[in-house]
């Protein structure tokens, strides 16, 4: 099944592919006035729908029938990490992330992080074309780059996590986290949070974690933390 997503679906079932997706759907693809095409809000809702307007760069459909699957989640996973040097890294995790499922990603600026800047619309797009690739009807929130302090002051869930590297024995992940609740877990840079920034988190009542015995990459400690989520709620 080829899955296209739009954001453009109006109350009268009726709907428009953004440009790349027109050109794809309708140049790539060879659609055509009349074809049937899948297309996903990415808010878990699945749409059967008939193009009315092949027109490369705004092709726009009628919708036949609707399928929501799973509906509305009782559960919303939440990951912010330090992004990486090395952008394809993060990327890299965004996509898997998707793949795997998540509801939110948030990115952080810590003491030392070596990127300061993310160019968001480009991990928008990766997180699009990964919800479409796995056939996944929920598009993630993906949040711009924000202060380590003022994230922790101002983002509030029901089960609050840092994962930390410390000699000093921790919980693990699996031992704080439950199924079918709200989580958000924080993952920090290649050098770890700082001693101020793990107090700070400690202060607003985030439990400090373990992500198991081996030193994980920021991107891999992030896909294991997916995965955890992702697996409690399955």
């Amino acid at each position: 099944m080829q899955l296209f997503y739009s954001n453009n679906i109006t109350i009268d079932n009726t709907g428009s592919l953004q440009t790349t997706e027109s050109l794809h759907c309708i140049r790539v693809l060879r659609h055509k006035t009349g074809d049937m095409i899948y297309v996903t809000d990415g808010k878990g809702n699945l749409f059967h729908a008939q193009i009315t307007d092949d027109k490369p760069g705004e092709c726009k459909f009628q919708i036949i029938s609707q399928h929501t699957g799973s509906g509305k989640r009782n559960y919303y996973n939440h990951i912010a990490i330090a992004p990486t040097k090395n952008i394809d890294r993060m990327e890299w995790f965004v996509e898997k992330a998707v793949e795997i499922g998540i509801d939110e990603i948030s990115f952080l600026k810590c003491r030392y992080s070596e990127r300061k800047h993310i160019n968001i619309d480009r991990i928008t797009r990766i997180a699009e074309s990964a919800m479409k690739q796995s056939l996944n009807t929920y598009l993630p929130k993906i949040n711009e780059l924000s202060d380590y302090s003022n994230f922790i002051t101002h983002n509030q869930s029901k089960a609050k996590c840092i994962a930390i590297c410390s000699e000093t024995p921790v919980s693990y992940l699996t031992d704080i986290i439950t199924a079918k609740e709200q989580s958000l877990v924080l993952i920090g840079p290649e050098g770890d949070f700082s001693n101020e920034e793990i107090q700070l988190a400690l202060s607003h009542q985030y439990k400090p974690v373990s992500l198991g015995h081996n030193r994980l990459r920021t991107e891999t400690a992030g896909i294991v933390t997916c995965q955890i989520l992702a697996s409690l709620n399955y």
